[in-house]
């Protein structure tokens, strides 16, 4: 029975099997004000550190001098948006900040950076404020 780092990795080699020269975390929510919606905030660093190390480590499996490997950290939208309130009755109304937004994607981003990502990949931003 395969465990579920060796089921990710298996993945990530199977697109470098395939001839990719970059790989993504799919870290796509990794942010925590979305893992907060299933109360797994304080799992954020170790989700995206975890998810950059695991392409990391297939990348350099599959690296050749002639052929380097590159993993892209992934940095999707958060489940808020600073653009749209989330009440109709109060068009005002957000339910987070712009500094709130930046301070998650700082905490990801030195996450995905600490487990080896090589580039980030913003990703289905649907709010430019975001």
């Amino acid at each position: 029975v395969l465990t579920q780092p060796q089921i990710i990795q298996g993945i990530h080699e199977a697109y470098l099997d395939a001839g990719a020269d970059i790989i993504e975390t799919n870290s796509f929510n990794g942010t925590r004000v979305s893992m907060s919606d299933y109360h797994m905030e304080d799992l954020v660093p170790e989700i995206n550190r975890e998810a950059a190390r695991l392409a990391k480590a297939a990348c350099e499996k599959y690296s050749t001098p002639d052929k380097p490997r590159f993993v892209a950290g992934v940095l999707g939208p958060t489940s808020r948006t600073c653009s749209i309130s989330p009440d109709v009755n109060n068009p005002a109304f957000r339910n987070i900040s712009f500094d709130e937004l930046k301070e998650n994607y700082i905490e990801a981003t030195h996450a995905l950076i600490e487990g080896g990502a090589d580039i980030i990949l913003i990703e289905s931003v649907f709010d430019t404020l975001n």
